[in-house]
């Protein structure tokens, strides 16, 4: 799914979904501290950042940054103000943030490239507030054989079928929320994101439909267990 563009289906779920959660966990008129980790393109940091909270971004790859440093750019002052841009991996929250450091912690592509996710995970917590929130998107490993297989490309669903098990791959539900428990973050929620498409239609009124049913069944089984992503969502002692 496209992470980039903030128009489509999975950010424009992310979007609500965070913000759902953000409600569920801090008084409105709060003004937090947020950390994105693996920043990307940035499109819920920008976003968060326009709505008032400070963003910190960490990233490592220089062209991303150079890409979204030209998209801060084109913001105005007061939300370029908000926003600050570290150097640095998933792994390396430790070197530049001291503990509790941050309201809100968000790994939406860190967890796919690190080396060790464990250690990742326990440095996202380290740095996360009492109470705070920490969101992950992972690729749903359990089901990436459904999205080729419905579109007839068996070779293509054949090879997700063993993809797991050849590379060992840790990032299931399962294994993350136990993780999460033993670093002191336990599962709050979770929602599937990219259940029926990965692109929405041109027309506002259809696309509308579509992320209503996307949102929905996101939330209920066995829908969102086939996902292409899932979105995870823990809470700092909860």
């Amino acid at each position: 799914m496209d992470l980039t563009d903030p128009g489509q289906p999975a950010q424009r779920l992310l979007a609500r979904q965070l913000d759902e959660q953000i409600s569920a966990a801090f008084d409105s008129e709060r003004r937090l501290r947020v950390l994105d980790v693996g920043l990307g393109r940035g499109v819920q940091a920008l976003r968060l950042a326009r709505a008032g909270h400070t963003v910190t971004g960490l990233q490592s790859d220089p062209d991303l940054r150079e890409l979204f440093e030209k998209d801060l750019a084109e913001e105005p002052e007061e939300t370029r103000g908000r926003v600050r841009l570290v150097t640095g991996g998933s792994e390396d929250t430790g070197a530049h943030f001291r503990p509790g450091a941050f309201d809100v912690v968000m790994c939406h592509d860190g967890l796919l490239q690190a080396s060790s996710p464990g250690t990742t995970l326990a440095g996202l917590a380290r740095v996360l507030a009492p109470g705070g929130l920490m969101s992950l998107l992972i690729r749903n490993d359990a089901a990436l054989a459904m999205h080729p297989g419905r579109a007839g490309d068996w070779d293509a669903a054949l090879a997700a079928l063993d993809f797991p098990e050849r590379t060992g791959s840790t990032l299931r539900l399962e294994t993350l929320s136990r993780g999460l428990a033993g670093i002191g973050t336990p599962l709050r929620e979770w929602y599937g994101v990219g259940i029926f498409g990965s692109h929405c239609p041109a027309e506002e009124e259809k696309a509308e439909r579509m992320l209503a049913v996307e949102e929905r069944a996101g939330r209920l089984d066995p829908y969102r267990s086939v996902a292409s992503m899932l979105h995870i969502c823990g809470v700092r002692g909860g």
